[in-house]
Protein backbone atom coordinates (compact mmCIF):
# COMPACT_ATOMS: atom_id res chain seq x y z
CA UNK A 1 0.00 0.00 0.00
CA UNK A 2 2.84 2.41 0.91
CA UNK A 3 4.56 1.71 -2.43
CA UNK A 4 1.28 2.42 -4.25
CA UNK A 5 0.84 5.69 -2.36
CA UNK A 6 4.37 6.80 -3.28
CA UNK A 7 3.81 5.83 -6.90
CA UNK A 8 0.59 7.85 -7.04
CA UNK A 9 2.33 10.86 -5.47
CA UNK A 10 5.17 10.70 -8.01
CA UNK A 11 2.66 10.41 -10.85
CA UNK A 12 0.82 13.46 -9.56
CA UNK A 13 4.05 15.44 -9.41
CA UNK A 14 4.98 14.42 -12.93
CA UNK A 15 1.53 15.38 -14.20
CA UNK A 16 1.84 18.79 -12.55
CA UNK A 17 5.31 19.35 -14.03
CA UNK A 18 4.04 18.52 -17.51
CA UNK A 19 1.05 20.85 -17.26
CA UNK A 20 1.51 23.80 -19.62
CA UNK A 21 1.69 27.34 -18.32
CA UNK A 22 -0.99 29.64 -19.70
CA UNK A 23 -0.32 33.18 -20.87
CA UNK A 24 -2.74 35.69 -22.34
CA UNK A 25 -1.46 37.49 -25.44
CA UNK A 26 -3.32 40.51 -26.77
CA UNK A 27 -3.57 41.11 -30.52
CA UNK A 28 -5.60 43.25 -32.86
CA UNK A 29 -8.17 41.38 -34.93
CA UNK A 30 -7.00 40.36 -38.39
CA UNK A 31 -3.46 39.37 -39.40
CA UNK A 32 -1.94 39.64 -35.92
CA UNK A 33 -4.65 37.34 -34.58
CA UNK A 34 -4.15 34.88 -37.45
CA UNK A 35 -0.41 34.77 -36.84
CA UNK A 36 -0.83 34.27 -33.09
CA UNK A 37 -3.14 31.33 -33.74
CA UNK A 38 -0.21 29.64 -35.49
CA UNK A 39 2.18 30.69 -32.70
CA UNK A 40 -0.29 29.19 -30.22
CA UNK A 41 -0.17 25.81 -31.95
CA UNK A 42 3.62 25.82 -32.08
CA UNK A 43 3.88 26.86 -28.42
CA UNK A 44 1.40 24.19 -27.29
CA UNK A 45 3.72 21.51 -28.63
CA UNK A 46 6.50 23.00 -26.51
CA UNK A 47 4.59 23.15 -23.22
CA UNK A 48 3.29 26.73 -23.32
CA UNK A 49 -0.44 27.35 -23.49
CA UNK A 50 -1.47 30.66 -25.08
CA UNK A 51 -4.86 32.32 -24.86
CA UNK A 52 -5.24 34.78 -27.72
CA UNK A 53 -7.20 37.89 -26.72
CA UNK A 54 -8.43 40.06 -29.60
CA UNK A 55 -8.92 43.84 -29.52
CA UNK A 56 -10.41 46.22 -32.05
CA UNK A 57 -8.21 49.25 -31.34
CA UNK A 58 -4.60 50.16 -30.55
CA UNK A 59 -5.07 51.74 -27.13
CA UNK A 60 -6.51 48.97 -24.97
CA UNK A 61 -3.90 46.19 -25.56
CA UNK A 62 -1.14 48.15 -23.79
CA UNK A 63 -3.47 49.27 -21.04
CA UNK A 64 -4.60 45.69 -20.49
CA UNK A 65 -0.98 44.54 -20.36
CA UNK A 66 0.01 47.24 -17.89
CA UNK A 67 -2.94 46.40 -15.62
CA UNK A 68 -2.13 42.69 -15.59
CA UNK A 69 -5.03 41.52 -17.74
CA UNK A 70 -2.52 40.18 -20.30
CA UNK A 71 0.95 38.69 -20.04
CA UNK A 72 2.09 39.93 -23.47
CA UNK A 73 0.84 41.63 -26.59
CA UNK A 74 1.69 41.49 -30.28
CA UNK A 75 0.14 44.25 -32.38
CA UNK A 76 2.35 47.33 -32.47
CA UNK A 77 5.62 48.78 -33.68
CA UNK A 78 8.18 50.24 -31.29
CA UNK A 79 7.53 53.94 -32.04
CA UNK A 80 3.89 53.46 -31.05
CA UNK A 81 4.84 51.75 -27.79
CA UNK A 82 7.36 54.47 -26.94
CA UNK A 83 4.75 57.15 -27.57
CA UNK A 84 2.25 55.50 -25.25
CA UNK A 85 4.85 54.96 -22.53
CA UNK A 86 5.84 58.62 -22.67
CA UNK A 87 2.28 59.54 -21.75
CA UNK A 88 1.45 56.83 -19.25
CA UNK A 89 4.61 55.66 -17.51
CA UNK A 90 3.55 52.04 -17.97
CA UNK A 91 6.37 49.57 -17.32
CA UNK A 92 6.20 47.72 -20.66
CA UNK A 93 9.22 46.60 -22.69
CA UNK A 94 9.94 45.14 -26.08
CA UNK A 95 11.31 41.58 -25.92
CA UNK A 96 11.49 40.62 -29.61
CA UNK A 97 10.87 41.76 -33.16
CA UNK A 98 8.11 39.94 -35.02
CA UNK A 99 7.13 41.06 -38.52
CA UNK A 100 7.71 43.94 -40.90
CA UNK A 101 4.85 45.18 -43.00
CA UNK A 102 5.39 48.14 -45.36
CA UNK A 103 2.28 50.30 -45.04
CA UNK A 104 0.50 51.87 -47.97
CA UNK A 105 -1.85 54.67 -48.99
CA UNK A 106 -5.02 53.91 -50.93
CA UNK A 107 -7.47 55.67 -53.19
CA UNK A 108 -10.67 54.66 -54.96
CA UNK A 109 -10.38 57.67 -57.27
CA UNK A 110 -6.73 57.90 -58.34
CA UNK A 111 -4.16 55.40 -59.55
CA UNK A 112 -1.04 57.30 -58.49
CA UNK A 113 -0.09 60.09 -56.12
CA UNK A 114 0.71 62.45 -58.98
CA UNK A 115 -2.99 62.38 -59.94
CA UNK A 116 -4.15 63.90 -56.65
CA UNK A 117 -5.82 67.25 -57.33
CA UNK A 118 -5.17 70.49 -55.46
CA UNK A 119 -7.03 70.49 -52.17
CA UNK A 120 -7.43 66.70 -52.05
CA UNK A 121 -8.61 65.31 -48.71
CA UNK A 122 -6.22 62.85 -47.09
CA UNK A 123 -7.16 60.69 -44.07
CA UNK A 124 -4.44 59.61 -41.62
CA UNK A 125 -4.52 57.99 -38.18
CA UNK A 126 -5.21 60.26 -35.21
CA UNK A 127 -2.66 58.57 -32.93
CA UNK A 128 0.77 60.23 -33.08
CA UNK A 129 2.99 57.42 -34.35
CA UNK A 130 0.61 56.07 -36.99
CA UNK A 131 -0.32 59.58 -38.08
CA UNK A 132 3.39 60.27 -38.55
CA UNK A 133 3.67 57.08 -40.55
CA UNK A 134 1.10 58.29 -43.06
CA UNK A 135 2.83 61.65 -43.40
CA UNK A 136 6.21 59.97 -43.87
CA UNK A 137 4.88 57.91 -46.79
CA UNK A 138 3.77 61.10 -48.53
CA UNK A 139 7.11 62.76 -47.81
CA UNK A 140 9.01 59.70 -49.09
CA UNK A 141 7.19 60.02 -52.42
CA UNK A 142 7.61 63.78 -52.67
CA UNK A 143 3.99 64.81 -52.17
CA UNK A 144 4.81 66.90 -49.08
CA UNK A 145 7.95 67.89 -47.22
CA UNK A 146 8.48 67.43 -43.49
CA UNK A 147 10.78 69.32 -41.16
CA UNK A 148 12.54 65.99 -40.50
CA UNK A 149 11.45 63.19 -42.87
CA UNK A 150 12.86 60.58 -40.46
CA UNK A 151 11.05 61.84 -37.36
CA UNK A 152 8.61 59.11 -36.27
CA UNK A 153 6.71 61.68 -34.22
CA UNK A 154 6.00 64.06 -37.12
CA UNK A 155 2.62 65.80 -37.13
CA UNK A 156 0.71 67.94 -39.58
CA UNK A 157 2.39 70.95 -37.95
CA UNK A 158 5.74 69.61 -39.18
CA UNK A 159 4.77 69.89 -42.86
CA UNK A 160 7.05 72.51 -44.42
CA UNK A 161 5.83 72.25 -48.00
CA UNK A 162 2.39 71.17 -49.25
CA UNK A 163 2.28 72.17 -52.94
CA UNK A 164 -1.06 70.45 -53.59
CA UNK A 165 -2.60 72.10 -50.51
CA UNK A 166 -3.73 68.70 -49.23
CA UNK A 167 -6.35 68.83 -46.49
CA UNK A 168 -5.75 66.29 -43.73
CA UNK A 169 -8.43 64.45 -41.79
CA UNK A 170 -7.37 62.58 -38.65
CA UNK A 171 -9.41 59.48 -37.73
CA UNK A 172 -9.16 56.50 -35.43
CA UNK A 173 -6.98 53.92 -37.18
CA UNK A 174 -9.73 51.29 -37.18
CA UNK A 175 -12.07 53.65 -39.04
CA UNK A 176 -9.68 54.51 -41.87
CA UNK A 177 -10.84 51.81 -44.36
CA UNK A 178 -14.38 53.25 -44.22
CA UNK A 179 -13.02 56.68 -45.12
CA UNK A 180 -12.05 55.42 -48.59
CA UNK A 181 -15.56 56.27 -49.79
CA UNK A 182 -15.40 59.84 -48.51
CA UNK A 183 -11.89 61.19 -49.12
CA UNK A 184 -9.32 61.15 -51.91
CA UNK A 185 -6.50 59.25 -50.19
CA UNK A 186 -6.22 57.17 -47.01
CA UNK A 187 -3.20 55.88 -45.12
CA UNK A 188 -4.29 52.54 -43.61
CA UNK A 189 -2.39 50.31 -41.22
CA UNK A 190 -1.94 46.92 -42.83
CA UNK A 191 -3.89 44.87 -40.32
CA UNK A 192 -6.97 47.02 -40.91
CA UNK A 193 -6.33 47.09 -44.66
CA UNK A 194 -6.22 43.30 -44.83
CA UNK A 195 -9.38 43.05 -42.70
CA UNK A 196 -11.11 45.34 -45.19
CA UNK A 197 -10.13 43.08 -48.11
CA UNK A 198 -7.24 45.19 -49.37
CA UNK A 199 -3.86 43.79 -50.35
CA UNK A 200 -1.15 46.29 -49.39
CA UNK A 201 1.27 44.77 -51.88
CA UNK A 202 -1.04 45.29 -54.87
CA UNK A 203 -3.82 47.73 -53.92
CA UNK A 204 -1.79 50.54 -52.36
CA UNK A 205 -0.85 53.31 -54.77
CA UNK A 206 2.32 54.01 -52.76
CA UNK A 207 4.12 52.24 -49.89
CA UNK A 208 6.85 52.93 -47.37
CA UNK A 209 10.28 51.30 -47.48
CA UNK A 210 10.52 47.84 -45.90
CA UNK A 211 13.56 48.76 -43.80
CA UNK A 212 11.95 51.64 -41.91
CA UNK A 213 11.49 51.94 -38.13
CA UNK A 214 8.09 50.27 -38.08
CA UNK A 215 9.00 46.65 -37.31
CA UNK A 216 6.38 45.03 -35.09
CA UNK A 217 7.26 43.69 -31.66
CA UNK A 218 6.34 41.41 -28.78
CA UNK A 219 5.91 43.35 -25.53
CA UNK A 220 5.62 42.29 -21.89
CA UNK A 221 5.64 43.96 -18.50
CA UNK A 222 9.16 44.91 -17.45
CA UNK A 223 8.96 42.66 -14.38
CA UNK A 224 8.31 39.62 -16.60
CA UNK A 225 10.94 40.12 -19.31
CA UNK A 226 13.33 37.46 -17.97
CA UNK A 227 10.74 34.81 -17.18
CA UNK A 228 11.11 31.46 -18.99
CA UNK A 229 7.76 31.76 -20.79
CA UNK A 230 8.96 34.91 -22.57
CA UNK A 231 11.69 32.93 -24.32
CA UNK A 232 9.20 30.14 -25.08
CA UNK A 233 6.81 32.65 -26.63
CA UNK A 234 9.57 34.30 -28.65
CA UNK A 235 10.94 30.97 -29.87
CA UNK A 236 7.46 29.82 -30.90
CA UNK A 237 6.94 33.05 -32.85
CA UNK A 238 10.40 32.79 -34.45
CA UNK A 239 9.69 29.28 -35.70
CA UNK A 240 9.85 27.79 -39.16
CA UNK A 241 6.12 27.06 -38.95
CA UNK A 242 5.25 30.72 -38.47
CA UNK A 243 7.65 31.83 -41.22
CA UNK A 244 6.05 29.34 -43.64
CA UNK A 245 2.57 30.58 -42.68
CA UNK A 246 3.56 34.20 -43.35
CA UNK A 247 4.93 33.36 -46.77
CA UNK A 248 1.92 31.29 -47.80
CA UNK A 249 -0.87 33.38 -46.26
CA UNK A 250 0.33 36.95 -46.83
CA UNK A 251 2.64 36.71 -49.85
CA UNK A 252 4.94 39.60 -48.98
CA UNK A 253 2.50 41.80 -47.06
CA UNK A 254 3.87 40.59 -43.72
CA UNK A 255 7.54 39.63 -43.63
CA UNK A 256 9.45 37.67 -40.98
CA UNK A 257 12.20 39.74 -39.35
CA UNK A 258 14.10 36.90 -37.69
Amino acid sequence: MRILTIALAVAALLTGAARADTIRVGVTAGPHAEILDVVKKVAAGRGLDIKVVEFTDYVVPNQALALGDLEANSFQHEPYLKNQLSKTGWKIVKVANTIASPQGVYSLKYRKLADLPDGARVAIANDPSNGARGLMILALHGVIKLKDPNNVASTIADITDNPKRLRFVELDAAQLPRALQDVDLVSINNNYAVQAGLNPATDAIAREAADGPWVNILAVREEDKDKPWVKQLTDAYHSDEVRAFLEKRFNGTYIATW
